[in-house]
């Protein structure tokens, strides 16, 4: 991260590490007023969580919501419970015992399977689910169906949208967001801006164009008002302030985003030729680009750290998209394939 909260560019990134592998930082001796200090910070914890606090609104309780809570053994496992309950809510909470090794074990957003189990298990009005640094979120309504980033970045830019607070009327997302979200903001006066993948990205897009919402599918979102890079309870918070504010259920709430069937094909390939060259390849693309007719999309792209090329087609009929999945993949794997 930077000085400012942000996370370094890609060639700052780049920079440290050529200076790590080519042993030139072996060589690197600066003198002692040039040397950063480490402070201990005794109540990081109640700092924290009254920093989290702050992105609620003053004088709305969470009282009569019940909360369940897998914080995947990681960096909230205290946090998080301790914010909720002391915002008012029945908080049942899960996977909180870090021993150092079980971060993330059968639990948190990867296992997105827990928190259903956890919600049902206990009756909850809703469920946040962490990842092990708890950057990210994905919540669980109270009928135990999964709220994925797509969805939370829609809910809450209608929000903005209604209060007039959502930057230039536009929300950045990447190019793995579901199409339902460019159609469900534009209905509302809204737009989406698309970056490639990456938390980053995101980030970088929203400074650059100084908006203040963006998100990846995945549960990254990035409140700007609050913070700098993505956060899962204040994430989770602001969906819970929704809830409180419509007095919806999440079920209802998620229900403004109208996703777009996806026909997803991950292939192993030999080499990664530019795309341009593959022209059987990328005929079938233009062709499907066509029946689309704007209503729907096809993402061809390789993947940045395996040898790889990932496949994605939306569009209103699944068989279509289907068929058209099946007929690109084939002849990706005719001309580049493995095997």
């Amino acid at each position: 991260f930077r000085h400012d909260g942000y996370k370094l560019d890609d060639q700052i990134e780049e920079k440290i590490e050529q200076l790590v592998f080519s042993g030139e930082i072996d060589s690197i001796r600066p003198t002692a007023n040039r040397v950063g200090r480490a402070t201990r910070i005794d109540d990081a914890l109640g700092r924290y969580v009254e920093f989290a606090k702050a992105s609620f609104p003053r004088g709305m309780s969470l009282e009569e919501m019940r909360v369940a809570v897998d914080v995947a053994n990681g960096a909230a496992y205290k946090s998080t419970p301790c914010v909720l309950r002391e915002l008012g809510a029945d908080v049942a909470v899960a996977h909180n015992q870090p021993n150092g090794m079980n971060i993330n074990d059968g639990c948190g957003s990867m296992h997105p399977e827990e928190i259903q189990r956890i919600v049902q298990m206990n009756g909850a009005d809703v469920g946040i689910a962490h990842d092990g640094d708890a950057d990210r979120v994905l919540l669980c309504d109270e009928d135990g169906e999964i709220v994925d980033g797509d969805e939370i970045l829609a809910i809450a830019s209608l929000d903005l949208l209604e209060t007039g607070r959502l930057e230039q009327n536009t929300a950045v997302a990447t190019v793995m967001s579901n199409f339902g979200l460019d159609e469900t903001l534009a209905a509302h006066g809204g737009k989406v801006v698309r970056t490639k993948v990456g938390d980053r990205y995101v980030i970088e897009e929203m400074v650059h164009q100084k908006l203040n919402l963006g998100g990846e599918q995945s549960g990254h979102v990035i409140f700007r008002d609050f913070t700098t890079t993505g956060d899962g309870i204040i994430t989770a918070l602001q969906v819970l302030r929704i809830m409180h504010k419509t007095g919806q259920p999440l079920s209802k709430l998620k229900r403004c985003l109208q996703k777009y069937p996806q026909a997803q094909r991950n292939l192993a390939v030999k080499e990664k030729r530019p795309l341009a060259e593959l022209t059987v390849v990328m005929k079938l693309v233009n062709d499907a680009e066509k029946e689309l007719s704007g209503k729907g999309r096809v993402l061809l792209r390789y993947s940045g750290t395996e040898p790889k090329i990932r496949l994605l087609i939306e569009g209103r009929e699944l068989d279509m998209i289907d068929k058209q999945a099946d007929r690109i993949a084939d002849a990706i794997q005719s001309a580049i394939g493995v095997g």
